[in-house]
Order: structure tokens, then C-alpha cells, then sequence
């Protein structure tokens, strides 16, 4: 253990946690874009990102000025950098005179690092999970059925596409983010993407995962969990919503619709429509963009799916990740040392600092990240 004021001495350390972290199950901190225009932002302060539209199509009319035309509203999605968290390591000198031999020290730090390490990296990737099923457009399959369950059926990957293609998301550079039981069935049941002589690759048979499939980029996550749907019940809605439409009002019904709920309307029972901002009681609430293809007429009713695990499918440029080291005053803080190490499989730049104090030494793991989601329209949940 190093006992100058430097970070010198555990720098081999931090890098041997760092191996161990690399190793973990991240699928969509490697999907999404970073934004460093965000990243400049403090804690809380909100950036605008904006999302500029071209006018209708009009007829070209030959005349001396061309038509006033053209005037739009220009959308915007809020990036906030919402979370500056650190994962705190604090050594006294009887603790550390406790475990005695040097070497046992370094092999404790090395762990409580690769846990700091662990911990922060799980909370973005939640963060960006949550943030992306909540504001995605529509979803695809039956909540509690695992996708991919039927040997040699691929239309999971084909159902999730078609949203994203209605939608209009570029082709290429899409994303498929998979829970463990998604991924397992993927795995154990999907037999063509291991035969190398059909798939063309070893890459799932060999080592669990392949490239693409049907312009997907697939990956694995651990966060993905169980959306708990709300307690609304016999909502009706409450005027004529036209194609397009996002923000329905509703009446007559009772309980919670929750951002995330999946919901779909008596008028299409086609589409199923995924909430992105919710209701306590009767009022309005909105669902993912482009909103509703279908044009559903006042008193039609509103059924909210059950409870399912959202997969994600999307775009690299419809979720946004800014991340940055936490803010320190002019001048510093009381920190001795600091350095920044970064996680080559996700890309995360982990801020360390050592702090000497009273016979005790305090490390910390640090990063602070905020998660956006410009276009919904370019994110499409497959219900498990």
C-alpha cells in the first residue's frame, strides 16, 4: 500500500477491478449516444435538445415569389445530468493493521473497487433502461410470454422491426437490448443462429452471443426487471382522438395509468401503445410518439396490459448518455490525489479520488450521468 499523497501505489489495483467490471453484463451503455453538450451541465440544470421538422409537401407553383410557406414548430426533448454519486472506501489504521499482510490489503481494496465499480455502472445502466421503455412509441408480444420461446421462430425480431420501420428509424445502427430469460431462449431454443452452416458464424454457439440478426445489434443487460403496471381501470376516453394524437384524455375510470403501462383502445386492439407520461385519476395522459395510428372515437375504452418485462429495441441516436466527473469547487477540494480511469467495454470514465484524513484513508469511485430520450418514436418495447 502506497503511503505518499499519490494514487501511484493502487493504480495497478484500480485496473485489476477494472477487468473484473469489464466483464459485466452492460447492453445499453455501448448502444446509446453520448452527449457532451449535456455533460457540461450541472446537477439539475436542464439542456434542450432540439428536433427540427421540414413543412408539409406542397405543389411547386410557378410565380414571381415563391409561397410563405414553410413555417414549423420545432420540437425539443430536456437532458438533465440527474444523478453525482460516489461509491466511498474508508480504511483506518487499525483496520488495516487488522488484515495484517499487505498483499491480503490490496486483494480486499482491489475488491471493494471492482465493487464501487460495479455499483455505479448497474445504476446507469437502470437508469438508461427505465428511461428508454418509458419512452418508447409502441410494443410488440404478450406480456408474460418470453420472447423467443418457439424453436426456429424468429418473428419476435420481425415484430419489433415493423414498429421501428412504421416509425420511420434509420436502418442501420439499431439496437435489441435482451433481459436474461430473453437472451436465454435465444440461446437455448433459436437452433439457427448456432448452426454455423445456416447463421454463417460460430459467434453464438462458441461464445453465447452473435453479431446481428435482422439489422439488430443484440445485447444483454442485467437491470431488465418487471414493469409493475398501474391500477387504472374502466377509463373511457373522453373526446374523438385523432391519427397521430399523444395526449389522450380519459374519464369514468378509477386508479393509476404509470409511465411505462402498456395500454391499447376497443377502436384498435392492433397496436399496443406504451404510456410515457401517466395519470393518479381521470385527466390526460401520453403515449409515445408518433401516437395513435388509428382514430379512436369519444367513450371508446382503454385496457391497461399487465404487468411484463420490457426489452428494448432503438436507435443509437433515440437515447442519449451524458456522464462526467462530478463538479468540484475553484480551487479543489481536500482531496490528496485523483485520477480517471476508463472501462474499455463501456466506455465509462470512472473519477477516483483519496482523501488522508485523521488515521484513516477514504477512497472514492465517483461519476455523475443524466439519461435522455430525443426521438421515442425511434424505441420500441418487446414484451416478455
Amino acid at each position: 500500500m502506497a503511503t505518499s499523497n499519490t494514487l501511484t501505489g493502487v493504480i495497478p489495483t484500480l485496473y485489476e477491478a477494472l477487468n473484473i467490471v469489464s466483464r459485466e453484463m452492460v447492453g445499453f451503455i455501448p448502444a446509446v449516444r453520448r452527449d457532451t453538450n449535456v455533460a457540461r451541465a450541472a446537477v439539475g440544470q436542464t439542456v434542450r435538445s432540439p428536433i427540427g421538422v421540414a413543412g408539409d409537401l406542397e405543389d411547386i407553383t410557378p410565380g414571381v415569389n415563391p409561397q410563405a410557406s414553410g413555417g414549423t414548430t420545432v420540437d425539443y426533448t430536456d437532458v438533465q445530468i440527474t444523478a453525482s454519486k460516489a461509491a466511498p472506501i474508508l480504511w483506518s489504521g487499525e483496520e488495516q493493521r487488522g488484515v495484517g499482510h499487505t498483499g491480503t490489503l490490496n486483494d480486499i481494496l482491489r475488491d471493494q473497487f471492482a465493487d464501487g465499480m460495479r455499483k455505479l455502472v448497474n445504476a446507469i445502466e437502470n437508469d438508461i433502461w427505465m428511461a428508454a421503455y418509458k419512452a418508447s412509441s409502441r410494443a410488440y408480444g404478450t406480456a408474460g410470454t418470453t420472447p423467443f420461446g418457439t424453436a426456429g421462430d424468429l418473428s419476435d425480431f420481425a415484430g419489433i422491426a415493423r414498429i421501428l420501420d412504421e416509425n420511420g428509424a434509420p436502418v442501420i445502427d439499431r439496437q435489441l437490448v435482451l433481459g436474461h430469460a430473453a437472451m436465454g431462449n435465444l440461446r437455448g431454443k433459436q437452433s439457427v443462429l448456432f448452426k454455423v452452416n445456416e447463421a454463417g458464424s460460430s459467434d453464438m454457439l462458441r461464445d453465447g452471443m452473435t453479431d446481428r440478426v435482422q439489422n439488430f445489434a443484440l445485447r444483454h443487460s442485467h437491470p431488465i426487471g418487471v414493469h409493475t403496471k398501474g391500477t387504472g381501470a374502466s377509463y373511457v376516453t373522453d373526446v374523438l382522438d385523432a391519427i397521430g394524437s399523444r395526449s389522450i384524455a380519459v374519464d369514468t375510470g378509477t386508479g393509476t395509468v404509470l409511465a411505462g403501462d402498456v395500454v391499447s383502445f376497443a377502436a384498435d386492439s392492433a397496436n399496443k401503445y406504451v404510456v410515457n407520461t401517466g395519470i393518479t385519476a381521470p385527466g390526460t395522459l401520453v403515449l409515445g410518439k408518433p401516437g395513435l395510428r388509428v382514430a379512436i372515437p369519444d367513450g371508446n375504452g382503454l385496457t391497461v396490459g399487465n404487468n411484463y418485462t420490457p426489452n428494448v429495441a432503438f436507435h443509437r441516436g433515440a437515447i442519449v448518455l451524458a456522464t462526467r466527473a462530478p463538479a468540484l469547487p475553484e480551487g479543489g477540494d481536500s482531496a490528496d490525489d485523483r485520477t480517471v480511469i476508463t472501462d474499455p467495454l463501456t466506455g465509462l470514465s470512472f473519477e477516483v479520488s483519496v482523501y488522508r484524513q485523521y488515521r484513516q484513508v477514504k477512497y472514492e469511485i465517483a461519476m455523475a450521468w443524466g439519461v435522455g430520450t430525443p426521438n421515442g418514436a425511434h424505441i420500441a418495447t418487446l414484451i416478455g
